[in-house]
């Protein structure tokens, strides 16, 4: 062997311990930054640019694609993701029915899914094999509604009008509304709409027609906006609540004034300067919050960008976990460990709530992770209660 042959072959031979000790953990992420969803996507994509270049100490490289809002693009989107770039887990989508049409992908490649969608039936039940790898970072759905009957009951609401989108989101709000509810609140009428309805008029008339006392709409983003607007313009002067899922600044500029005075439950992150201090999870949500909007103006944080940068904080704490299994990244069985590890995280602090997941909730939030918000002069606010 010649000398500059054998230099070559020694330079090889100390590079290659050192490439292994810093094996690339791969993320993809599918997010509806364009299309109906693209008021809470683009929320989320703005929170993903600020993540670290790191995962649990280890380079970090993330692939970030749209789905348009579109479930067919989302699901083609999640296949590119595992197979052709391999993918060690996946972040997204933003909607609940993208979400559910990928369980196939996750349990097909085992690939662990974080998702930035709320509706429960993505993480239940658990029981069933896909959704083991699937995880989730908004609140539950039931965690909501159970805060919004009981600030209904402070308030003296005793009957209720429902207008929820006619989807997978409507219809998780439906249920976890009217389990919520129980005796204590009647629900009097019940309408559906869909993301992209020009108008409600009909659905809204039929509503005030029943004379509620409030009225709940189980919508997110800016279509959102619309029965409530319609609402009023149609006379109805009773209290409106909405979802979490309007947390999104371009439902204050849609709905403008006539959002004004709205209810809502979201995570603590949305209103995190307005905590009491003995919040537990204030000292992480401000950081967050200050970080976020020295970066993007003030007052622009929203509950997707808390989620999604949660993701982040979620997968970094695992993939710090499952890279002491000896397991590298880029294989099944760190895909394996990493969903193991997602599984068993424990008190983690989050801009939206604490996170103990485990084999029987892949959520893993508890009652820290809500309070009441309101619109107030333009913006989200914390409602005292």
């Amino acid at each position: 062997m010649s000398h500059a042959l054998a230099r070559l072959a020694a330079v090889v031979a100390v590079a290659l311990p050192a490439l292994s000790a810093q094996a690339e953990v791969v993320i993809g992420v599918d997010l509806s930054t364009t299309g109906p969803a693209a008021a809470i996507g683009i929320q989320s994509n703005n929170a993903v640019r600020m993540w670290p270049a790191t995962l649990g100490g280890e380079p970090a490289r993330y692939v970030v694609l749209d789905d348009a809002t579109d479930v067919s693009r989302s699901v083609r989107n999640m296949r590119k993701l595992t197979s052709e770039d391999k993918v060690d887990a996946i972040v997204g989508p933003n909607t609940t029915a993208a979400a559910v049409a990928g369980l196939d992908v996750l349990a097909e490649t085992g690939t662990p899914m974080v998702a930035l969608a709320a509706s429960a039936v993505i993480v239940e039940p658990q029981t069933d094999p896909k959704r083991q790898w699937a995880f989730k970072m908004p609140q539950n759905d039931t965690l909501m509604a159970s805060v919004l009957v009981e600030d209904m009951k402070r308030k003296g609401v005793h009957t209720v009008g429902f207008i929820g989108f006619g989807d997978s989101y409507g219809d998780s709000w439906w249920q976890a509304f009217n389990a919520a509810a129980g005796d204590s609140v009647k629900i009097v009428a019940q309408e559906r709409f869909q993301r992209t309805d020009a108008s409600v008029v009909g659905q809204a008339l039929k509503i005030i027609a029943a004379k509620p006392d409030a009225v709940l709409v189980a919508g997110a983003g800016t279509p959102a906006a619309l029965p409530q607007k319609t609402l009023l313009e149609r006379g109805y002067t009773g209290t409106i609540y909405q979802t979490h899922g309007v947390g999104t600044l371009e439902f204050l500029q849609v709905g403008g004034k006539d959002v004004e005075g709205t209810l809502f439950p979201t995570g603590p992150g949305v209103v995190a300067r307005e905590l009491p201090d003995g919040n537990p999870v204030k000292q992480v949500a401000v950081a967050f919050a200050d970080k976020y909007e020295a970066q993007y103006g003030a007052n622009t944080l929203t509950q997707f960008a808390g989620d999604a940068y949660g993701a982040w904080m979620l997968l970094d704490s695992a993939v710090g976990r499952a890279l002491k299994t000896g397991a590298k990244p880029g294989t099944p069985e760190f895909r394996k460990a990493l969903r193991d590890a997602l599984e068993n995280t424990k008190d983690l602090i989050v801009p939206n709530g604490v996170l103990n997941i485990s084999a029987k909730d892949h959520q893993g939030f508890d009652e820290r992770a809500r309070v009441m918000g309101v619109v107030r002069n333009g913006r989200f606010s914390y409602a005292q209660q």
